[in-house]
């Protein structure tokens, strides 16, 4: 896991060495605009097409949903997506009912996209366009790699369908960017995660998407009951877990979010919780460090890369194998 981890910056330099293949599927997006784009995908995929998800809608404008699979394979909806965009996030490409939902939307008119690490899969072939990762083999139960590979694509179809010369010039510089946020010391976070059995983990906007992730990598790697949730929605329900020495982890990278992110983290110490804030070095308060990258929009792609090296660490504080977790399997087939 940590290898491949730290092999994330090859696999986002080998995607912007050739553009070619996104540069045309933008050319289309922008000459025949769709009106809705639907994802599909789960577990990791799902945390980075949820990364997709805010991107597009913040900067496009386009509404962006989470199909669920089901609609399209158990129940056969007759879904009204011609001429609409469809794209599927996968390492391995071949789960059978994501496999099915793509033909099922491709015969349906919606312009099919996979965003794959395996170029020869099922889902490959299922869609009209194919976009590698360009990851390479992954071989770690828990993704890694080919997450921050999926997030560096979805950013650079938006950046190309937006003609943003900013988030493109960023985005070339990312491979530097994902080198420095792997070096950063994250070890506050293994000394107070080393014997905690549940906690929380926050973000808000692009920054949502990385909480899933950090969630799901903290239950599967160091099996810690870890769930997400949007600092907006945290004030709610959750709220009630929170009593003094609950563990939190909350991202705060730079963007219109930082703000309310602080303050809650700030609220939360306050009450007596223990607070891991994630934010750059100006932030009052911070227990870990963010790297900022060129561009507002990659902040979080390095959060998450500098999460996974300590991700790794904690694993293995806590007695565990990050390559092989306990009743799971790197490719999950679902139907």
């Amino acid at each position: 896991m940590l290898e491949e981890a730290l092999a994330a910056s090859a696999a986002v330099a080998a995607q912007c060495a050739d553009t070619s293949r996104i540069e045309a599927l933008a050319a289309v997006l922008a000459e025949k605009p769709c009106h809705v784009a639907l994802t599909v995908a789960r577990g990791s995929s799902d945390h980075a097409a949820s990364y997709f998800a805010s991107l597009a809608m913040s900067r496009v404008g386009i509404p962006v949903a989470s199909l669920p699979m089901s609609i399209a394979t158990l129940q056969a909806a007759p879904l009204r997506v011609a001429g609409e965009l469809a794209i599927a996030f996968s390492q391995s490409g071949r789960s059978p009912d994501l496999v099915e939902t793509m033909r099922a939307l491709r015969a349906a008119g919606a312009l099919t996209v996979s965003a794959v690490n395996a170029p020869a899969s099922p889902l490959a072939d299922a869609c009209e366009w194919q976009l590698p990762l360009l990851a390479g083999p992954e071989h770690s139960v828990a993704a890694t790699k080919s997450y921050i590979a999926m997030l560096s694509l979805a950013a650079q179809l938006v950046a190309f369908w937006q003609r943003d010369p900013l988030l493109l010039d960023a985005l070339r510089a990312l491979p530097d960017t994902l080198g420095h946020a792997a070096r950063l010391d994250w070890s506050p976070a293994v000394d107070a995660l080393c014997e905690v059995e549940r906690m929380i983990v926050i973000g808000r906007g692009m920054g949502l998407a990385i909480a899933q992730e950090a969630a799901l990598k903290l239950k599967e790697t160091s099996g810690i009951q870890a769930e997400a949730f949007s600092s907006a929605e945290v004030r709610h329900g959750p709220m009630e877990l929170i009593e003094r020495d609950y563990p939190l982890l909350v991202f705060a990278p730079r963007g219109p979010e930082q703000a309310g992110l602080i303050r809650l983290a700030t609220d939360m110490r306050e009450r007596g919780a223990r607070v891991l804030l994630a934010a750059p070095d100006d932030v009052e308060g911070a227990t870990l460090p963010l790297a900022a990258s060129r561009h507002v929009a990659l902040d979080p792609i390095a959060a998450i890369q500098s999460f996974y090296v300590m991700a790794a660490q904690l694993a293995a504080a806590r007695g565990r194998n990050p390559d092989t977790p306990r009743h799971l399997n790197k490719i999950t087939e679902t139907h």
